[in-house]
């Protein structure tokens, strides 16, 4: 038999569920935003620099998509593509949505063409040193490419990213301290 008086038993019992509720709560309220809202991704690669550096903390807005179409200069999170994936690539991948459905796209000359006029890029590391396209943009796909164009795994290497692979848009850089900002 305990001699722990019955008030103080219920008092310990209520303290223990109601922190259950707690963590409960903040796991699906966690998961939710996670699945659905807005989640936090890192840079692994020197791809898109200088836009974004190795190391880079981002927030992904997962939400916009449902309500607007991307538009090119969006950095995007996507899935790996049907041709990635037989690559063996599992991991999301972060690129500059550069050519939109219908469009034509070539890489000469050190410059994008879209629908045959020349790009303004004011975001590149440095001129395409390479020769891409022409080719049409599918419906319902995009042409992605690095803002490190001479070192980044992109469209010109593997095809289009199709819409149902995008997971959502970079807006938010919360890490490092000193280059916290909106993304561009």
């Amino acid at each position: 038999m305990s001699h722990i008086p019955q008030q103080k038993k219920e008092k310990q019992e209520n303290v223990f569920i109601e922190g259950i509720k707690t963590v409960g709560l903040s796991l699906v309220l966690a998961f939710g935003i996670r699945t659905f809202i807005a989640e936090a991704r890192y840079i692994p690669s020197g791809s898109m620099e200088p836009t974004l550096q190795i190391n880079d903390r981002l927030i992904i807005d997962k939400v916009s998509y449902d309500f607007t179409s991307p538009q090119r200069d969006d950095i995007v999170v996507f899935n790996p593509t049907e041709t990635l994936q037989s690559e063996n690539f599992h991991d999301a991948f972060i690129k500059r949505i550069i050519g939109l459905p219908g469009e034509k796209v070539e890489v000469k000359n050190g410059l994008v063409y879209i629908n045959g006029s020349p790009l303004k890029e004011n975001y590149i590391e440095a001129k395409p040193d390479y020769k891409w396209g022409p080719a049409i943009v599918p419906n319902n796909s995009y042409l992605v490419l690095g803002d490190n164009r001479n070192n980044s795994y992109d469209s010109h290497y593997w095809g289009f990213v199709p819409r149902n692979k995008i997971v959502g848009r970079a807006i938010v850089r919360f890490y490092p301290l000193n280059r916290i900002g909106f993304i561009n």
